[in-house]
């Protein structure tokens, strides 16, 4: 079985898919990582956002294995992912490795922004997790005020406006739902909630398999 979530920033794809990962015994890529892994790179090294060949060179050299996620999660790490993001020659270089990963024995779920369009569009369950941009940012900023980042919700907000405008519009695998995505909005519901609707998402498939 092949789960692709997919859904902007701050979304609780992440949550939703790890979940849903640990429920039925299989693989989980956050693909999101990998991008953010590029960003992270290219703010140490000091490699500018403008030069594709440098940040393609750094995504080639990708190692997904020593990727620390809690680091990952700074909040300047998040605007360089979604600005590295919408360069095409890092997508091409990280395409394989995602394709892959999805089409190991056994299956695997993999969250993102373009897991049901691009990454794995024969998966046997798409997910497409969104809630209003006010909810998502309260969700970043309460993440980011527990990690001790001194930001403000206005400047929260402001940043997942400009990530979803990046996102949705940038020209190499846009931010769309996929046509046979199945659209979870969970706007008024807490992380457990969240989970469970989910997995009644995937109860109902196993049920008709």
């Amino acid at each position: 079985m092949i789960i692709a979530i997919d859904g902007p920033a701050a979304s609780g794809k992440g949550t939703i898919a790890r979940a849903l990962a640990a429920h039925l015994g299989l693989p989980h890529l956050d693909t999101g990582l990998l991008y953010r892994a590029v960003g992270a790179a290219a703010l140490e090294t000091g490699v500018a956002f403008e030069d594709t060949a440098a940040l393609a060179a750094l995504a080639a050299g990708l190692d997904p294995a020593g990727l620390d996620a809690e680091a990952l999660k700074a909040g300047p790490v998040g605007e360089a992912a979604s600005r590295v993001a919408a360069v095409p020659a890092v997508r091409e270089k990280l395409l394989k490795l995602q394709k892959d990963f999805a089409g190991q024995p056994g299956g695997a779920v993999l969250d993102g922004r373009d897991i049901g369009t691009v990454i794995a569009p024969d998966a046997e369950l798409k997910i497409f997790v969104t809630a209003t941009p006010q909810a998502r940012a309260e969700r970043r900023y309460r993440e980011l005020a527990r990690r001790g980042e001194a930001v403000t919700f206005e400047q929260v907000l402001a940043d997942i406006e400009m990530r979803d405008a990046r996102d949705s519009g940038r020209a190499s695998a846009p931010l769309m739902r996929a046509q046979d995505a199945v659209l979870f909005d969970n706007t008024g519901l807490d992380r457990d909630a969240s989970i469970a609707a989910a997995l009644a998402l995937v109860a109902d498939l196993a049920g008709r398999r």
